[in-house]
Formats: structure tokens, sequence, C-alpha cells
């Protein structure tokens, strides 16, 4: 089986993007593992560290390493947004395939300090265990919350967006696999629709820095937009906010109308297939499909 840069640079290739959905619970990886074997592409499964302590890190570890290993299916797991070496170090000791430093609070020389250490432990563990372990970073700002917003929020201008020649240098001094820029894309989804994303500038910063990008804040984004930013050079995409409103959106749904259940298996499986059905529109379009 391909390793998961393998999959990256096919993606690249065929001018697709692969998708990335963020769990806390098992129901919501059986929702989004049956969308990506429907449709038999590959799939990233991510974990904050609030959603890592939640599922514990190194539970998940196994369980994804084991899929993959049982099903010889290209399922990856991601230490989505870490925000310390030690956090990062954690997870790619747990077995994790990937990890994002997220330094973006930081000042810039001190972001790179930090990406930069952990990329050279990534590159410590891959030589020590035979391993291909990707280190992404975040640079310009998006915002940092994965819920419904009234309005795009504060700091969020194109002052604070990525810039092309900052990149380069950025891409250059830590060494890093992957890049996640802020092109008019928020965490989060606002309630009268999401920024439109600039596209020009995400193709000015793949030609520009030379690695691979990661459209983070998927959620909430306009079709057209996706489709016109994996064309300029987006390569993966995160997705959170959206599975987690169709999990409780089902999840009340059924309470509401089943008052006096108390089987979890019975509750949680409207949810799975809440989280199943948007996760299979995502990667449709993500694959034009």
């Amino acid at each position: 089986m391909k390793n998961l840069r393998e999959y990256i640079k096919e993606a690249e290739e065929k001018g697709v993007a692969i998708g990335h959905f963020n769990i806390s619970n098992i129901e919501a990886l059986h929702g989004i593992y049956n969308a990506s074997r429907k449709l038999n592409l590959p799939v990233i499964i991510g974990v904050s560290e609030g959603e890592e302590e939640f599922i514990g890190r190194s539970e998940v570890a196994a369980l994804i390493k084991e899929i993959r290993t049982n099903d010889n299916y290209p399922i990856f797991l991601n230490a989505d947004h870490h925000y310390t070496f030690e956090s990062v170090k954690a997870a790619l000791d747990a077995g994790y395939d990937s990890a994002i430093i997220d330094a973006v609070k930081l000042p810039l020389e001190e972001n790179i300090a930090l990406t930069k250490k952990c990329v050279d432990y990534a590159k410590e563990l891959n030589q020590k265990e035979g391993r291909d372990i990707l280190i992404e970073a975040e640079l310009g700002f998006i915002g940092q919350s994965s819920k419904l917003l009234d309005a795009v929020p504060e700091g969020i201008t194109e002052a604070t967006m990525t810039k092309p020649e900052d990149a380069l240098i950025f891409v250059k001094e830590t060494g890093v696999d992957l890049l996640a820029p802020s092109v008019g894309n928020i965490h989060g989804m606002v309630k009268g629709g999401n920024p439109k994303l600039d596209i020009n500038r995400i193709k000015e910063i793949r030609t520009t820095c030379g690695i691979p990008l990661v459209l983070h804040g998927g959620s909430g984004i306009a079709d057209e937009d996706f489709t016109n930013a994996i064309k300029a050079g987006i390569s993966v995409i995160h997705i959170n906010t959206e599975i987690r409103v169709a999990y409780k959106e089902a999840l009340v749904k059924y309470l509401n109308e089943n008052p006096n259940e108390i089987a979890p298996y019975k509750i949680l499986k409207p949810a799975v297939e809440a989280i199943e059905k948007v996760v299979e529109e995502r990667l449709k379009l993500f694959n034009n499909l």
C-alpha cells in the first residue's frame, strides 16, 4: 500500500483532494470510514488535542493501524492542531502518520523554530523506524473555533492571509512537508455563509513554496470554491464542523422522537448515518465523482 505522502502526490497529479475528517468518538469514525469505503477513496482521520484527550491517543492510533492492516485500506491518522513539541512528539510516538504543529500565535521566528524541531524529530523517527511521517504547519490566521459562528471572527482580514513570499521562506527554513495557508478560509461555519476563497493566492502560494497545500476550515465553503481551490493547488481538505452539526442534529431528532430509548447503539445509529452522508457528499465533490 502507498503511504500518505504518495497518496497526496497522486491526488495532486489527478487534480483531486484527499478528505480529512475529525473525530472524537468511534461513531464518527464509523460514519467516515463507511463513506470512504463505499467510494473506495483514501481518507485521513484527524484528532485535535481536545478530541485526542477524549478518545485516547494510543487507542485511536491502534484502531486506525488495525483497520489499515486488516482491511488493507488507505486510512491515515493525523494529529490535528497540536500546539507544543511535546504533544506532537507524543502523537508521533503513538504511531500517528502525520501531525500539524500550530504555532501561528507565536512570532514568525518562534513558529519557524518550533516547526523545525517537529520536522527534525519526525525525520529521526522515519530513519529509526522506517516510517514516513509528515509534518504540517499553519501560516496566517484563520481562527480557532470549530463551531457555528454569527460572523467572521475578528482578526481574519486580507492582511492576515498568507503571503507567497512568506510561505517560501517558511518552507525553506522549516523543511515542513505540508502547508496550511490562510486564503480566506476560517475555522468553523458562518451561519450566513463563509467568505469566498482567494483562489489566485492559493495558486501563487503553491507555485512559490513548492509543497502540497492543505485547506483548513472547509466546513461551509461553497462547492465552486472547493473545486477551484483544488485546481489551484489544494491537495487535502479539512472538514469538522459540518459533521459535528450533522451528528448533533441527528442525535437530537432521534431522542425527541424516541424519548424512552436507552440503547446506545440504537440512539447513535442515526448520527453515524448522518456523518456518513456528509462525508460521502464531500468526498464525491473533492474527487469529481
